[in-house]
């Protein structure tokens, strides 16, 4: 129950446009959020939602960030904004200290200047001038809360999704500022990982700290706010207790996933299973993987050694321990497992970005050692967790088209191109600046710049991240669609329900070893 009827947080956005010409993106909303409370903020891609907890959260200032018609307030003070050159101007530092806030891209959080985990966490505290005996204690705490306790003295770089995730959870709530705004922070967490952040965030309420979650699917705690607000189109759709909104209309929460369960992916058909026993198109013989102390990846070839029941060295940190992998034309093979497991790792062998220290890893039957990565990506598709590690073109269009007039002429790339963004929703969108695109589009597109050179292999990193129930069925059609065409895929993913109804078969990868799920 929220402590005092006096709202910690409160805004009412009459209109909010940024600042190319466009239309207002955030109008007729009201928002007030108590100390001690839980508030949902749900709806669909493109729905304002990551727009919104911006704005509250001080990244995207009035003024600079777009221009406001209403007020926001903090902490007792409001601020009032007629859209124009009269307004207050949002100190973000200050604001900052009062709004704790974990955008969807976790890494945009962190300082990038810091060596380990620790010294990320730390970073808020040394500059608010926290005595160091008080921030070694904080940071033990928070890495307690967060699961990040074995991994402090790891480089922030060499982190899996999930971790980097709690990580910029551990930094938001280290300084305990009155609010804490997440844009979905379910994303890329393990089921571990999912259930300690709700008690986290359980914890944090009853402290009383209020709390604003941003998403497009319903699981767990989000089942426990004590209010949601749904967004459509920049406004409020619908507002009320979790329990009525549930119970009403099922047109008010349409497009917005929601679990129960279990991960789902909304009543997707089981995939059957390619007939015929051709040559697999994938095959991992024998892989095992290691990163030296110095970050580096061990030399191909290192001799491995059995110390104390595990596979370590003294120069050496093991993630991938012989590895056998098959996957055939047609296939779809999940593979699942907790955050840290290796399973990005895995993935990132299979174009040649990573080699293995031992072991050897087949392409359509030819060992890739020898091969440069840009001619193994001809024949297998990869794409990443983070969808900003490949786009960086100017439309959408040109960013699935690079590359293609080389390998199939101008003509046969043009074909490809837009077929590629059809297949994924977002023709409408070829003439649009990637950057500018929502997170779930933003995937869309990276899936496509993949598709439209139809790879022999298809390998997805955490494909369904930031995908609500619409993405996901655009998703799932492309994914059964290049298997039907003889593609074979596997997808890395911690939705076990996706998981269980698009797969002929599931694996695990735990402790670097794979086993049947």
């Amino acid at each position: 129950m929220p402590y005092s009827a006096e709202p910690v947080m409160a805004a009412g956005i009459r209109e909010f446009t940024f600042h190319d010409g466009g239309g207002p993106v955030l109008q007729g909303l009201d928002v007030a959020v108590a100390p001690g409370s839980l508030m949902a903020v749900l709806g669909t891609s493109g729905s304002g939602k990551t727009t919104l907890g911006r704005l509250l959260a001080g990244w995207l200032p009035p003024g600079p960030g777009g221009n406001l018609i209403g007020f926001l307030e903090l902490t007792g003070t409001r601020l009032q904004f007629n859209g124009d050159a009269g307004d207050p101007r949002i100190d973000p530092a200050q604001w900052g200290r009062q709004v704790g806030f974990v955008p969807q891209d976790a890494g945009a959080v962190l300082s990038t200047v810091r060596a380990t985990v620790a010294e990320e966490l730390a970073f808020g505290l040394e500059n608010s001038a926290v005595g160091r005996t008080a921030m070694v204690a904080a940071v033990e705490q928070t890495a307690g809360l967060l699961g990040l306790r074995n991994l402090l003295g790891r480089h922030p770089a060499r982190l899996s999704g999930g971790q980097l995730r709690r990580l910029a959870i551990g930094c938001a709530i280290i300084t305990r500022p009155p609010v804490l705004i997440m844009d979905e922070p379910f994303a890329s967490l393990d089921a571990a990982g999912a259930r300690e952040l709700g008690d986290l965030v359980r914890g944090l309420v009853k402290a009383g700290t209020a709390v604003v979650i941003l998403s497009q699917m319903v699981d767990g705690v989000l089942r426990e706010a004590d209010n949601w607000i749904v967004l459509a189109d920049g406004t409020v759709k619908a507002s009320g207790t979790p329990a009525a909104l549930e119970a009403g209309s099922p047109a008010v929460l349409a497009g917005i996933r929601r679990i129960k369960d279990g991960p789902s992916p909304g009543g997707v058909a089981p995939v059957p299973r390619s007939a015929g026993h051709s040559a697999p198109a994938l095959e991992l013989r024998g892989v095992s993987f290691g990163y030296r102390k110095d970050g580096r990846p061990a030399r191909q070839g290192f001799t491995w050694q059995r110390r104390q029941g595990s596979r370590t060295t003294d120069n050496q940190s093991t993630v991938l321990q012989g590895i056998d992998l098959a996957v055939h034309p047609g296939e779809i093979v999940a593979v699942t497992g907790p955050n840290g497991a290796g399973k990005s790792t895995l993935l990132r062998h299979f174009n040649g970005l990573l080699r293995p220290t031992t072991g050897t890893v087949l392409v359509q039957g030819e060992d890739i050692s020898g091969k440069p990565v840009g001619s193994t990506a001809a024949a297998v598709g990869l794409l990443f967790q983070h969808p900003r590690e490949q786009l960086f073109e100017r439309t959408a269009l040109r960013e699935v088209r690079f590359g293609l007039d080389r390998l199939f002429g101008q003509d046969e790339a043009g074909e490809r191109a837009s077929a590629a963004l059809a297949a994924v929703g977002l023709s409408a969108a070829a003439h649009e600046q990637p950057a500018e695109l929502p997170a779930s589009r933003q995937r869309l597109l990276a899936l496509a710049t993949v598709l439209a050179r139809k790879p022999a292999v298809l390998a997805l990193d955490e494909p369904t991240v930031a995908l609500d129930g619409d993405g996901l069925a655009v998703l799932d059609a492309a994914v059964r669609s290049a298997a039907a065409e003889g593609a074979a895929v596997v997808l890395v993913t911690h939705d076990l329900g996706y998981a269980r109804s698009a797969a002929h078969r599931t694996i695990a990868l735990d402790a670097g070893r794979l086993a049947e799920a």
